[in-house]
């Protein structure tokens, strides 16, 4: 592509890079899509030169090896975007050696290494006054049984250091009917510093989502605000279908929380509507890209080509979202059925200036069909649960 630069996407294995890709390719840049998967769906796209690097989760030294290899083959900074946060907690741990090339839109590990305790997200929130669910922090199997006793069922058990708890269960937390389900839950929980909280009862479109660029002074250079309405699991999961909503407490809350934190560059703030009492509260601060922030690029809020422009030195005038309405899908999906949106709405893999990973994509669809008509399954086993049975299902994040 014509010299304009360069930026690099760190996992692009699926639509969170994607979108990042084409974010980048369409203002003309070079980008470089990191992945360990030759297979990765960022890597069929015409906007991407693919290259291969470890996962750091299994090779981190070699990951940071990768990285500095690649920046020896251009004269470029290099702005780089980690859409995963095993990707991004290794390049910010490893930023001294790299910062010399590289651009971060994060803050120093010092202040991102926080950020990532989900307790230190809850306590930081707490202490403005940013509602939170009510959480116990136990040390004791006995003291989590009490807990649960406060809070009543059901509850979830989740982490606060969640990077590994995700690559063991498969899950982002276990939801809890009993106390025989949350002794389990709390053992195997155990090593990644669990919390007990209440459940918050209500529906995806009761889940919101701050995105944000925030400058290294703390200026909101890109603001969007959306919804979810509806997610791979009933009560929790990834989006299927968002819409952009403007909904001010939401904005305001959450820049106040990133602010607090000492946070700079790209972020999701994710609150739920509690229907109980109105309060909007917080679930997590994701410090990177999330999945559908292609909506906010269809809403003018191009968060990773506002967030280059700001690394290289060339800010542009602050954004926030217009098109209020628009929608984002993941319109097929392994696993589930369609998920159509009413116009207007993006989707997550068709795009008509990038039609390869939609054919992909497809072709995946196909293969998967095939093999369950033909009775075996798509992952060519079965896979554990954590409630200790084996299944050839996705793995539940409840133990009911």
């Amino acid at each position: 592509m014509p010299g304009k630069g360069t930026a690099v996407v760190a996992e692009v294995g699926w639509v969170n890079g994607l979108a990042a890709i084409r974010s980048l390719g369409r203002q003309g840049l070079r980008v470089i899509a990191l992945d360990h998967r030759p297979y990765a769906l960022g890597f069929r796209s015409r906007y991407a030169e693919p290259r291969l690097a470890p996962e750091p989760l299994d090779d981190e030294d070699g990951f940071i090896a990768a990285l500095r290899t690649l920046a020896e083959e251009t004269d470029d900074v290099l702005p780089i975007f980690p859409t995963h946060d095993e990707h991004l907690n290794a390049i910010a741990r490893h930023a001294d050696v790299l910062r010399e090339r590289y651009r971060f839109p994060f803050p120093s590990w010092e202040v991102l290494e926080k950020i990532q305790s989900k307790r230190h997200q809850l306590d930081t929130a707490d202490s403005i006054g940013f509602p939170v669910p009510r959480t116990f922090h136990p040390q004791t199997a006995e003291e989590a049984r009490t807990a649960g006793e406060e809070i009543g069922f059901p509850l979830v058990v989740k982490p606060s250091a969640n990077v590994g708890f995700r690559r063991d269960h498969k899950a982002q937390l276990f939801r809890c009917e009993n106390a025989a389900e949350l002794e389990r839950a709390y053992e195997l929980a155990k090593p990644y510093e669990p919390m007990v909280q209440e459940f918050i009862p209500g529906t995806p479109e009761d889940m919101y989502t701050l995105g944000s660029y925030l400058s290294t002074e703390g200026e909101a250079l890109g603001l969007f605000s959306g919804r979810k309405l509806s997610q791979t699991r009933g009560f929790m999961g990834s989006a299927r279908v968002g819409e952009a909503l403007w909904v001010e407490d939401v904005v305001e809350q959450g820049l106040a929380l990133l602010r607090a934190l000492q946070f700079h560059g790209i972020s999701q703030v994710e609150v739920m509507r509690d229907p109980r009492d109105g309060k909007y509260k917080l679930l997590e601060v994701n410090p990177r890209l999330w999945q559908w922030h292609s909506l906010a690029a269809a809403c003018g809020v191009d968060l990773p080509w506002i967030a280059y422009r700001d690394l290289i030195g060339e800010p542009l005038p602050p954004a926030r979202m217009s098109g209020e309405g628009k929608r984002w899908a993941i319109t097929l999906m392994a696993g589930s059925g369609h998920a159509v949106a009413r116009p207007p709405y993006v989707d997550a893999v068709f795009a008509r200036d990038d039609p390869l990973p939609a054919l992909l994509q497809l072709a995946r669809l196909g293969s998967r069909r095939i093999r369950r008509l033909k009775g075996h399954d798509i992952q060519g086993g079965q896979r554990w649960h954590p409630a200790g049975k084996a299944s050839s299902e996705a793995p539940s994040d409840t133990f009911r």
